[in-house]
């Protein structure tokens, strides 16, 4: 028998500490269970795959100052250069960086009439060459890369060829192969799709069109290189490149050596940041209601300690003391973990409306309760054991 009414009783002769700490654990609940939320979501989206061998691929940035120098020409030279070096893989230029959080971004037609046509998603318009998926690994799915021959100086030049991801493939022509179809922009440029990869990210981590990349056979001569090696040959390698390139043609600046890895890490860090805030600002909380509820048994034990003693010494068990307090703590806590269940849902619907986030789902409202539930326990067992150990003679004597 747990004798709730006692219990409820009791509680009631002494209202502010319990209301205190039932207002404490609503609104721990309640914070707890969309901060959770909102970190599993940040976790969600920074595991996401790119399809890409981020650790392998080294980026950087070429500048020229030489105004008698021939772009086109030089970009070919220094691909070549850069593909014989040791230890190198593969190599390409770029007009954009995967996962860095700027580039060029297009959508086109599926139609020559600008006015009827349906038009496609956004998405990431990469420039590269038959090196390209072989630089990022990739995967090719369906179709084929581009043949050397087909590599175009210029956005400008016919004979334009696609290699688009799946998503973007599986949106555009969701119940039709991709291949040999034709995207157009405006009305007289035509772009075929040759080829698919199962997957490829853009540059922009929150944009809903991540997963929409395209390919297009141009070889951009913007002084942009991305190298795959293995990660621990990139130190060494920066050094080569530098070497390499600067006696190739001195008259330039090679800067901004970064894995593609490390690119995501600082396009994700403001994600990382929100993680790390919201998971101390859960853990302070938890700790605080758990002190909280320490303090509220501590207190009573001294205030109650004859009446403590009167029922050790009338027969009452240790295990009765114990389960005294421990009652007194799930009446507390599941009366505020059920008001602040519902107060994080309403909490919920506002972030939603405010912020685009998603639904708070009810799972976390419970599960949120349920470990407030087991904070609380580990927190009130002590000092309840303590007052269970406390002799009858001690308790009843007079001061």
């Amino acid at each position: 028998m747990l004798h709730i009414k006692p219990i409820i009783s009791s509680l009631l002769r002494s209202k502010s500490g319990p209301i205190l700490l039932l207002i404490q654990i609503i609104l721990s609940v309640a914070i707890v269970a969309n901060a959770s939320f909102i970190i599993q979501e940040r976790l969600t989206l920074m595991q996401r795959e790119s399809g890409i061998k981020e650790s392998e691929v080294l980026t950087f940035n070429l500048y020229n100052f030489d105004s008698t120098i021939d772009k086109l020409a030089q970009n070919k030279i220094d691909q070549q250069i850069l593909r014989g070096l040791s230890n190198v893989i593969d190599a390409t230029s770029t007009n954009m960086l995967p996962l860095s959080g700027g580039g060029w971004s297009s959508a086109l037609n599926l139609g020559p009439d600008p006015d009827t046509a349906k038009r496609t998603p956004q998405f990431a318009m990469y420039l590269g060459t038959e090196h390209t998926i072989d630089t990022l690994g990739i995967k090719l799915i369906e179709g084929r890369n581009f043949y050397p021959h087909e590599i175009k100086d210029s956005l400008n030049s016919s004979g334009k060829l696609a290699i688009i991801s799946a998503a973007f493939a599986k949106h555009t022509w969701p119940d039709e192969s991709p291949l040999g179809k034709v995207l157009y922009e405006g009305e007289d440029t035509q772009i075929t799709v040759i080829g698919v990869v199962e997957k490829f990210q853009g540059a922009w981590i929150d944009s809903a069109d991540l997963e929409y990349s395209i390919i297009q056979n141009v070889d951009y001569a913007g002084g942009s290189y991305m190298v795959r090696a293995k990660p621990e040959h990139h130190t060494e390698l920066q050094a080569a490149i530098t070497t390499a390139l600067l006696a190739e043609n001195s008259n330039r600046v090679i800067d901004k050596f970064k894995s593609i890895e490390n690119l995501k890490e600082g396009s994700y860090r403001d994600h990382q940041l929100m993680i790390t805030v919201l998971t101390m600002m859960v853990v302070l909380l938890l700790l605080i209601t758990s002190l909280g509820l320490t303090g509220m048994v501590m207190f009573n034990i001294q205030r109650r300690t004859k009446q403590i003693g009167t029922r050790r010494a009338l027969g009452a068990r240790k295990r009765d003391i114990i389960q005294y307090f421990m009652v007194e703590n799930y009446l507390i806590c599941i009366v505020g973990g059920v008001i602040g269940g519902m107060l994080s849902l309403v909490l919920g619907q506002q972030l939603m409306s405010l912020y685009s986030l998603p639904m708070v789902p009810v799972i976390y409202p419970i599960i949120s309760v349920i470990g407030l539930l087991v904070v609380t326990t580990l927190a009130v067992i002590v000092p309840a054991a303590k007052a269970a150990n406390i002799s009858p003679a001690m308790a009843t004597r007079s001061v």
